[in-house]
């Protein structure tokens, strides 16, 4: 008998175990057919699996995305066939940390992570919600499979000077969280490198903190690493622009690399624009393999200690029975 194709296969276990009648998602990806612009919306094909597993540290599988938007197991079950072991679902305002929450706790192939993220907190801040919404992540830090507070920081991009304060404000709350509940932090910094690190320096950092989606250069990488934080690596690093990032991962210690996808963004070269999954981190790894001139699976041994480091095993708490 022909064996059945693995996308076909993931589709009759869904249908047969009733996951296609379940919420599959909380989010929806903005189109950019919506600003006048286009892009492949087609998944990617599965890349070489991995011969030593991984894990993504950070994902939002929340999010549809693609002309056919997948479940979460059906992304964790590509995740599995190439040699992705699980990973880091994250939370950026109360709705997603509460279901970032809830799915890793039924989920093994998931931990999760919950935060305010930076561009929200202002809007939290004028509804006069800021603080009951910080009281309750607080509260979703406190179950065993929230290994992380996050997406937190400071992002200057697409906030104002008028919601600055905000953020500054949610950050430290953010940060003194973690170091309350001795959880890892992740950080979205964006535009802010300075005020993010000058942050981290007057209050104290966790002890394990995470730059997710590194975007500085080789002199910040020096700083996080003499500072011992762990600097995570998204798609970005394949693009052909992003050479300070890969400066940046040639003058790091091995001991302080991550990978992640930030799912369904920032999907790596050769498929930049189309639908990004965990299954995908493959090729991000083999190109920082690449890049550092180093066997793809020593840095793939490297990598998966370095996250279990970080965020504990994804095996050492029970989950919760499928609803």
């Amino acid at each position: 008998m022909a064996p059945v194709p693995f996308e076909t296969a993931c589709g009759l276990l869904r249908e047969r175990e009733g996951f296609m009648s379940e919420s599959q998602y909380i989010r929806k990806r903005e189109s950019r057919a919506e600003h006048g612009q286009s892009r492949d919306l087609s998944y990617p094909p599965l890349p070489e699996p991995l011969a030593v597993g991984v894990y993504d540290n950070h994902a939002h599988l929340e999010i549809a995305d693609g002309e056919n938007p997948m479940d979460y197991r059906e992304h964790l079950d590509r995740a599995g066939a190439v040699g992705v072991l699980g990973a880091v679902q994250v939370g950026g305002d109360l709705e997603t940390s509460r279901w970032s929450a809830d799915v890793a706790a039924r989920e093994p192939r998931l931990l999760a992570a919950v935060a305010i993220h930076p561009n929200e907190a202002p809007n939290y801040e004028a509804a006069g919600t800021l603080d009951a919404a910080l009281a309750e992540i607080d509260e979703l830090a406190a179950r065993p499979r929230v290994r992380a507070i996050g997406e937190t920081g400071l992002d200057f991009f697409r906030t104002d000077e008028s919601g600055r304060a905000a953020q500054f404000r949610s950050f430290e709350a953010h940060i003194a969280m973690a170091k309350s509940h001795d959880l890892a932090m992740q950080i979205h910094d964006r535009d802010a490198h300075a005020e993010v690190i000058d942050t981290l320096l007057r209050v104290g950092a966790p002890e394990r903190t995470v730059f997710h989606c590194f975007s500085g250069d080789a002199e910040m990488a020096r700083l996080c690493a003499d500072h011992g934080w762990y600097l995570s690596f998204a798609g970005t690093v394949t693009f052909k622009n992003a050479a300070n990032l890969r400066e940046a991962l040639s003058l790091i210690p091995r001991e302080r690399i991550l990978v992640e996808t930030d799912a369904p963004f920032l999907t790596p070269t050769p498929f930049r624009g189309r639908p990004n999954s965990p299954y995908l981190i493959p090729i991000t790894l083999r190109a920082m393999a690449e890049h550092l001139e180093t066997d793809v699976l020593a840095l793939a041994a490297h990598v998966t200690a370095n996250t279990e480091r970080v965020y504990g095993s994804w095996d050492d708490e029970p989950v919760e029975p499928p609803r």
